[in-house]
């Protein structure tokens, strides 16, 4: 049953691989990742889907090239991916610089090493690396309160890489052939918990993003007439609706309002208690519940359309986030609040 469980996250853990590589291409790229840390998300997606295709082949046919040096490298590899994508994402300014991809070059020690120690020194690298994680991601906790979900995500993906790093330390002790199941199956959820989480939360690469220059950022509004930006903002967003437009960006109200981007995230996240996305999420939420109520014969893709979304499950996901349930179920209940 355990081997059948594996077999089934394996071919999961493939598709996945596939689709997250594509998101990565327009979801991710609108955090601006370094190009490094954007690297080394596509390394670790082809590192992960090659294993477990060594593992597959195992199950399936047995030996193939699961304990083989080329898989030692592999694990050296995904580990050194993992830590730069995470760092690239908690990190930007730092991963930027290109003397760390050296972390790649330990792979190298899978072909001059008894793959009794290259294995475990493998983990044991990636435990390092998420020890370092884990401190970076420590530091956003005086933001918790705005950021939760960014921040658990940071940290559910460091427990399930812990998990399997703890099992690859643990191989010469529960055998290797428990190892490679574990280790397929952690991949298989690993992967499952970031597909979901890009499908939940469409923009959540980009919320992460914000959140961790929040908590790192440097005062930027020393020299900002604050309350002239917000009344500049206010009319913005409260008369000019400048949140209907759909690709409204932070650069593009920061330029309205005569402030930079970095200004403007600040001034929203001191001024709101609230990060950029989740301030304009707000105003369009909020009169899409109005929407709902007044233009009952209105579809809810229309209605979220018309308030500035530029896709139906980004409406959704939105609206389920500022009001706890979806748009459907709020106007059904309205309706029935009212006897309509």
């Amino acid at each position: 049953m355990i081997e059948l469980s594996a077999l089934v996250m394996i071919g999961f853990s493939l598709c996945a691989a596939a689709l997250l590589a594509l998101a990565g291409a327009t979801a991710y790229a609108d955090a601006q990742p370094p190009p490094i840390a954007r690297a080394a998300g596509g390394v670790l997606l082809a590192a992960l889907a090659a294993l477990q295709l060594a593992h597959g082949e195992w199950l399936l046919h047995g030996g193939g090239w699961a304990g083989t040096r080329a898989y030692a490298a592999l694990l050296f590899v995904a580990a050194a991916a993992f830590f730069l994508f995470f760092r690239g994402a908690l990190q930007p300014r730092e991963s930027e610089r290109a003397w760390r991809l050296v972390l790649f070059l330990p792979a190298s020690l899978a072909f001059v090493l008894p793959l009794a120690v290259a294995i475990p020194l493998a983990f044991a690298g990636g435990v390092a690396g998420a020890t370092r994680l884990a401190v970076l991601v420590h530091r956003l906790r005086a933001h918790r309160a705005r950021f939760r979900l960014e921040r658990g995500v940071f940290v559910a993906h460091a427990a399930i890489a812990l998990a399997v790093l703890l099992i690859g330390l643990a191989s010469p002790w529960i055998g290797f052939d428990a190892f490679r199941i574990a280790y397929a199956i952690l991949i298989g959820i690993g992967l499952f918990a970031s597909l979901y989480l890009l499908l939940r939360f469409p923009d959540l690469p980009s919320r992460a993003a914000e959140a961790v220059a929040t908590a790192y950022a440097v005062s930027t509004l020393g020299r900002v007439d604050r309350d002239d930006a917000i009344a500049r903002l206010n009319r913005l967003m409260d008369e000019e609706k400048a949140w209907l437009d759909e690709n409204l960006s932070l650069a593009g109200l920061a330029a309205q309002t005569g402030l930079t981007p970095h200004q403007l995230s600040e001034l929203v996240n001191t001024q709101f208690g609230v990060g950029f996305s989740r301030y304009v999420r707000g105003y369009r939420v909020e009169a899409a519940r109005r929407m709902l109520l007044a233009e009952p014969e209105a579809s809810v893709l229309s209605v979220g359309l018309a308030v500035g979304f530029a896709s139906q499950s980004n409406f959704y996901a939105a609206f389920r986030e500022v009001t706890g349930e979806v748009p459907g179920r709020y106007r059904r209940r309205g309706a029935d609040a009212t006897g309509g």
